[in-house]
């Protein structure tokens, strides 16, 4: 995706939640990158007002600016003490008639439930690994194992450990009810594909750009078990998970196989309504690329795998944070940012 400049003139707010109940580490931790983020926005020329959603309350700390003068950045991940409620954020900056980045209301509420999103990958003929989805009381049968047991709404890892990899049906069983009384829902069974992982960003509407994909080399994980992306690997940077599965690049791909995960993921994107950019995490075993799973609005903190890719795209971080204001000013009635084209 190109444009012959983006608009860094473009007043932007941006949007964070900070819950009052985390860690002074947590809090300190995603201050820092929250301010990144802002910074870069800022070096480039983008005038950026900064408001913390420390409550429930989405609506008063933007009651006093005018939506017709401003994109909203959409950083934040739920509304304090308020679970699964990402959704609710885009959809109360809806309401109050504010153009945003990323994902409208719809499709984050759709990004929460990995049922529907398996579904719909299914009926777009995109391949993604045998799944099944059980409650505690229910009669489990099972016969593909390896197998990986996760929580049906959750994302970010939550849930997803070394004990999340399961071998028998005693295993299944036994992580089916820690799911449940964990997390008090449904669990998401599903074969587990023992293969190369990618983490491969898309950014666009209409026109789709697929970022330089991102590999997880497991190769030196020797169990199993350890060959997945945990909440640990992800969050816990002190752990020894989270230093083994950095994200490479370039990915060990051939040219055929890179153009077909291509297509795979731009084909995902669309069918999970997915808006300004995304991530997909795809595994590929005897040669066919598996769907995973379908982040809306995935993890651009500096450093994080999309932002990797697009830096080796050719975008600093404030370009590419640029560049997403850019693709929602273009819904803006009154602001349109930059058009872009092949």
């Amino acid at each position: 995706m190109k444009s012959k400049s983006l608009r860094t003139d473009l007043p932007v707010i941006v949007i964070n939640n900070l819950d009052p109940k985390w860690s002074s580490q947590v809090i300190t931790d995603y201050d820092v990158e929250t301010h990144e983020l802002i910074r870069a926005l800022s070096v480039i020329g983008h005038p950026v007002i900064d408001i913390d959603i420390l409550s429930n309350d989405l609506i008063s700390p933007l009651n006093s600016f005018d939506p017709n003068d401003y994109i909203v950045f959409n950083w934040c991940e739920e509304l304090p003490g308020v679970p699964h409620s990402e959704y609710l954020v885009a959809e109360m900056l809806e309401h109050m008639g504010y153009t945003f980045t990323g994902a409208d209301s719809s499709a984050l509420s759709l990004g929460q439930d990995k049922c529907r999103v398996k579904h719909l990958l299914q009926r777009e003929g995109i391949p993604i690994p045998q799944w099944n989805y059980y409650m505690p009381s229910q009669e489990i049968t099972w016969e593909y194992f390896p197998a990986i047991v996760k929580a049906a709404f959750e994302h970010c890892s939550y849930g997803i450990s070394r004990e999340s990899v399961v071998m028998t049906n005693t295993e299944l069983y036994d992580r089916v009810n820690y799911i449940y009384k964990e997390f008090q829902q449904p669990a998401i069974v599903e074969e587990f594909i023992d293969g190369q992982e990618f983490h491969i960003g898309v950014v666009g509407n209409g026109l789709l750009h697929v970022l330089p994909p991102a590999e997880i080399d497991f190769s030196s994980m020797s169990d199993i078990h350890d060959r997945l992306c945990t909440f640990e690997a992800n969050y816990e940077k002190n752990s020894f998970a989270y230093s083994v599965t950095m994200p490479c690049f370039p990915a060990r791909l051939t040219q055929v196989r890179k153009e077909n995960l291509e297509k795979i993921v731009i084909s995902a994107y669309r069918a999970t309504s997915c808006r300004d950019y995304a991530r997909m995490d795809v595994r590929l075993r005897d040669g066919v690329f598996y769907v995973l799973d379908v982040n809306h609005n995935a993890d651009i903190s500096c450093g994080n795998s999309l932002v990797l890719a697009a830096e080796l795209d050719g975008y600093s971080y404030g370009q590419f944070g640029s560049l997403l204001v850019n693709l929602a000013a273009q819904r803006h009635p009154s602001i349109p940012g930059q058009r872009f084209h092949d």
